[in-house]
């Protein structure tokens, strides 16, 4: 693996736990609400923010 890809996932992952650290019960109740949609919503959701990830990750790298 690339170094910036490892780095991108650390990165993720302190987002993540920022996230738990600082709101803890909101983490609680979104992830109620994520189990309680249906599998074909969240796969909706899930390629959004993928593109949405993408064409982001594009326009700060000034590939597009």
């Amino acid at each position: 693996m690339s170094e910036e890809l490892i780095s991108a996932l650390c990165l993720v992952a302190v987002l993540e736990g920022l996230v738990l650290f600082a709101a803890p019960q909101g983490w609680k109740r979104a992830a109620e609400q994520l189990y309680a949609m249906p599998n074909q919503r969240l796969r909706a959701i899930g390629g959004f923010v993928v593109i949405l990830g993408l064409l982001s990750l594009m326009w700060v790298r000034h590939q597009f």
